[in-house]
Order: C-alpha cells, then structure tokens, then sequence
C-alpha cells in the first residue's frame, strides 16, 4: 500500500543503522590502522588490504594551522589534483564558493604528491573493490580530502571502486557550501565521522578560538604525543586547569549558539557533513543531518567536563571496543518502559545509547532534534514511482517536438531542425510557438527531476536506472539543439560567450555523465556500423561546435597575428576532422548535411577560404606581406 505524502517513516533508524555499522568489521579495522599511522607520523599514510577492499589511515600526528595567525582561515576549494571538484552539479542559487579550513588544506596538499600515485596504484588494481580512508583527530581531515579528491578522480573515469571515509575525532573541515556541494554529489553516504560524547576536538571550530591559539597548539601537542607515546603524553599536559575551563566555556557557548533556530540563532563559519556516528559508553547513533548534528554535539558535550572533553580525544579505541562488545552481546537492553510505537520505541533506544538518557533537561531538546531528522511524505522508492507517471505525462510533448523535426525535414528550404528552429521572430507560426513552449516544459521538468535527486527524495541508484539514463539522453539529443539555436538566434552569445563555455545548462553537464556512466557498464554491449544517418544527431552539442567554428572563420578574414592565425586554424582543422568522422560514421542528423544548414554553408566557407589560401600562397612574398590580415590569412 503506498504511504500518502503527509505520512512519516513508521521506523526510528539512527541507532538501528549505528547498530549496523557497529556488527561490522569497518570500524575495528579502521581503528587499528589509525593506530599504527599515529605511532608513524613520519609517513604520511600506512595501507593495508583485507580481502578486495584497501584500507588507508592517515596519521592523526600532524600540525594544521600552527602557524597560521588565525584558525578559522577558510579558502576557495576548486580542485585538487587538477581534478575538479563538484563541477558537473553547481548550484543554481547565487551562494559562497566552496572553502575549507587553510591550514588543513595547506596540510593535505603538502602531502598529496608523497601519497597521490600509491593511492592511484591502489584503486587501479582489478582486485581492488572498495577502499576504506581513515584517520584520527587531523588525520580525519586529511582523509575526507582524500576522499573527495579520490570519489570525483574515479567519478571522472567512470570506476566502480567504491569509496568509504571514516574519521575520528576530526574536526570541522568546510563551510556550508562545502557541505551543501558534497550532498548535491550524493556523497554524503561516502563519509562517516565518529564523534566520541565529550571529545572537544570535533567542536573546536564553532568558536572563534584565535586569542587561544598558544593554548590550542599546546593542546595538539600534549594530543600528539599522548598517540605517540601514552606512557609519555600525561607528563606533557602544559594547559592550566584554568585555560581548560576557558576553552571549553567558549566551545560550549558558542556550540549552543550555533544549535538554535530561528532569529537566536548566530551563523557559524565551518558545518558538518556526511554521517555522523555519535559514540558513547552506552551505544551509538548516526545522523546525516547538518542542524541536527550540531544540536547533538552541543547536547552531549553539555554533560562533560573541561579535563574529560580533551582526555575523550584519546579513547576511541575504548568505544570502538565497547561498541563491538555490545553487538556481540545483542546490544543493550530497554531502560524504560517500552513504548507501543515502534518509532517511539526507536527513540528511546537512541536517547538511550547517546549517554544522555540520565540528563532529564536534555531529553526533551534531544528527541526534537532525532524527529527531525525522521522522514518525513513519501519513500524515495515511492516518488520514482509517481516520477514515472510523470514522466509518461511529458511524452505527448516530446512526440510534438520530434514531429517538428521531421517537418522541417521535409521543407523545400533545405535549413533542417536546427537552423529553422534559430530563425524563427517575433511573427513565427503557432508550430514554432508551440514548440518552443513544450522545450520550456520540458526543461522544468528534468530540473524538478534532478532537484528531487540531489534533495535525497529519490533511490540512491535512481541515476544508474536504464529508464531514467535513456530517457534523460534521449531528451538532450532532441531539445539540446534546440536550446544551442534559441541561444544563438537570441544574439546571447555576443554579450555572454559561447554556448558551451558560458550558456550550457547543468542539467546537460549531469545527463552526460549519466550516459558515459551507462555506457561503461554496458561495455558488452557490440558497437555496430550505422547503415544509414541517426535520426538524432549523437553530439548533443554539435550546433553549438558549428557557431564556434563560424566564428573562428570569420576571426581568420581579420586576423593578422601569425601565431594567431595558426591556432586558429590548427581549432578549424580539428573541428573539421571531427565533423569529418561523425558524417562519415552516420552519427548526424540527415539535415546536418542540408545545403542550407548552418553546417554546409561553414563547409562551403571553409572550402572557399582554403582555395584564396593557396593562392595567396602562391603570390611573391612581397604581396604577401601587404595582403596578410587584410583580405586572407
């Protein structure tokens, strides 16, 4: 029966997926190995395989931002690698670039090229299924570095290595939106950060901490070698009882702050991402949402001390233990009364296992923050569903814009789909009306599509489904030349760029890597010779490759720099030969090759300037000279 749209999960899931997490081997083993990477800080990761998956850990014995006046320095993130990052799915609001934490950025890149080609090696190998990147306190951030840099590498070469980051104890690392991006990719799954109940590492960024940075710098140091050398670590705790108390004051303070909603609220500089697992003596509980996240933080926190925030930093090993005893004991047991909800029931365990359960003033803001995080209308199985609906709703406008197609096609004109499309004005036919208003509707809806998907109401494959890849590339082989010719036609172009660089639409950029993604995994799939032309042409952007090269022509009739000159022609050359090979491998549209396509009249041109070329180049030097750039090239 399907669920209506105003009906919430029945299920209370964060500590049922803690719990989940906690029965596998994911978190002992990960855990171990940031162990061995803290007492060898002079490497920059240690690696290790376990059957077909790879585990890395960074060494949490590193200093990020020691040196830096302020601690809370963010910087633009683009890329790392030279692998850009969240490209394909900008958001469409006017917000704040990506930015991360300086010193941290500063730190992983220092190491990048010592670890860039073993990581490379590693997901290269067939036997490579899965890689694990973990690390502890400021090794955790250097791991989500490299796990971003490593999920958009893969992304980009379409690999089905799957990628899974587990930090603990790390602290803040971007912005919001850095956050925001990472969910738009669907990343978000990608990242489990462990955060102990009263370590202040994972909460120190909430706080404007600069006047502390002596402290704070003491603190990573009594925290570094305390991972090095416990016997030694206690002897090396510089900080004063006083600038404990002073520290965690301001984390409290500012945690809290930062946890309200509505005008007490403060904006906070640096926001969590991905999951976060919540360990305690009694349990876990995983939340994904950002807003409840810090709620969490700060509520757990508020039940520690200034000595136990700083020692908690050090006992991931005790909870990771703990937790895997639990499981093996089938978990903990109900305190309460048990409710006759199963959801209310869900709630209690997972107050239960967040080592608040005995703080009474902490209750009630706790089971509001874990509501809020329940799911609320339909399932994301159930909206594909209605999705599906939808989109047999659009078809008829499809079927009306391929109808179109095939009538400019059949017109004595010889201008084809494109080229009619572009010259249409304000005193067009009801056909061209029609049309353009059906390629409006159907942009609207491939937008709701994708805003659904990166919202999280949709399957986590739905971008792998056959359905939905072919029919978002059946879409942009029809419409696409339709918007490259209303973008022309409209004159964009002269005030904005060129299509491809400056007019095309997200949605095109996401549907292409759904099709490259598709058509790796169907690499079986046999690649036979076209018999005659495509009904669409496969190069969804094609016309918009065709403006380019008109407008490199005519740059070539002015041009009068030589070095100019050549790279023009070097870009008419490439462009030529690949047209070339599409009309050659019947990939194009029969009206490509209409006489008056924009295509063939470039064709035309082109030939025309190549034959005043030659002879040009036949004339004595000293004419040359004077009717270089003026006449020819």
């Amino acid at each position: 029966m399907a669920m209506p749209s105003n009906e919430a999960s029945p299920f209370e899931s964060t500590q049922m997926l803690a719990t989940f997490v906690a029965s596998t081997p994911l978190l002992c083993d990960s855990w171990r190995l940031c162990n061995q990477a803290n007492a060898t800080p002079f490497r920059p990761f240690v690696a290790e395989r376990v059957g077909a998956a790879v585990y890395v850990a960074f060494s949490g014995v590193q200093m990020a931002g020691a040196s830096d006046s302020n601690w809370r320095d963010l910087v633009a993130l683009r890329s790392i690698g030279g692998v850009p990052l969240f490209s394909a799915r900008r958001s469409k609001e006017v917000e704040e670039p990506v930015m991360v934490h300086a010193g941290m950025l500063n730190l992983f890149l220092s190491l990048f090229n010592s670890f860039q080609n073993q990581m490379l090696e590693i997901v290269g190998k067939k036997d490579t299924k899965s890689v694990v990147i973990t690390g502890h306190s400021i090794g955790g951030a250097t791991a989500s570095l490299c796990t971003l840099w490593l999920l958009s590498y893969l992304q980009s070469i379409s690999s089905s290595v799957s990628i899974l980051c587990i930090t603990y104890g790390a602290p803040l690392l971007g912005n919001e939106s850095f956050s925001k991006s990472i969910f738009r990719e669907r990343w978000g799954g990608n990242f489990c950060h462990v955060v102990s109940k009263h370590d202040i590492m994972p909460r120190l960024l909430f706080a404007p901490i600069t006047s502390l940075t002596t402290q704070l710098n003491s603190l990573l140091q009594f925290w570094h070698l305390s991972m090095t050398s416990p016997e030694f670590g206690k002897l090396e705790n510089q900080i004063s009882e006083k600038e404990k108390a002073k520290l965690f004051t301001a984390v409290m303070d500012y945690s809290e702050a930062a946890s309200q909603e509505g005008e007490t609220s403060v904006p906070i500089l640096f926001h969590p991402f991905g999951n976060y697992f919540f360990v305690t003596e009694e349990g876990a509980v995983c939340v994904d949402s950002p807003s409840a996240i810090i709620k969490m933080m700060h509520l757990m926190l508020a039940t520690s001390s200034p000595a136990s925030s700083i020692e908690d930093h050090l006992k991931y090993g005790d909870y990771v233990n703990r937790l895997s005893s639990q499981t093996l004991n089938d978990g903990i047991s109900m305190q309460r009364n048990i409710p006759d909800s199963s959801y209310e029931a869900g709630l209690e365990l997972a107050i239960q296992s967040s080592g608040i359960a005995n703080q009474e003033s902490a209750i009630t803001s706790a089971k509001e923050c874990l509501k809020k995080t329940r799911r609320m209308g339909p399932s994301p199985t159930l909206n594909a569903a209605t999705l599906a609906v939808s989109l047999s709703k659009v078809v008829p406008l499809r079927a009306q814009i391929e109808w179109y197609k095939s009538w400019c096609e059949e017109q004595d004109d010889q201008m084809g789909y494109y080229d009619s499309f572009k010259s249409r004005d304000s005193c067009s036919s009801k056909r061209d009306m029609k049309v353009n208003i059906n390629r409006c509707k159907l942009a609207r809806f491939w937008n709701d599509v994708l805003d659904m998907l990166e919202r999280g109401e949709l399957p986590h494959d739905f971008d792998k489904r056959a359905k939905w890849v072919n029919a978002s590339h059946f879409y942009k082989l029809l419409v696409e030349p339709l918007d490259i010719a209303e973008y022309y036609g409209k004159g964009r172009h002269r005030t904005k760029g060129h299509y491809m660089q400056h007019g095309r639409e997200r949605r095109y950029e996401i549907f292409d890597r759904w099709w490259k993604d598709k058509t790796v995994t169907t690499a079986t799939e046999e690649n036979k010779e076209r018999s005659k032309f495509a009904s669409l042409t496969q190069d969804s952007c094609f016309w918009a490759r065709v403006e380019e090269a008109r407008d490199w022509l005519n740059c070539v009739r002015s041009e009068r720099d030589t070095n100019q000159l050549a790279l023009l022609w070097d870009k008419i050359e490439n462009f030529e030969k690949y047209a070339i090979n599409l009309v050659e491998n019947k990939e194009v549209s029969i009206d490509v090759l209409f006489k008056n396509s924009s295509y063939s009249i470039w064709v035309e041109d082109l030939r025309e300037l190549k034959q005043l070329k030659v002879k040009v180049q036949r004339l004595p030097h000293q004419f040359t000279g004077f009717l270089d750039g003026e006449v020819v090239p």
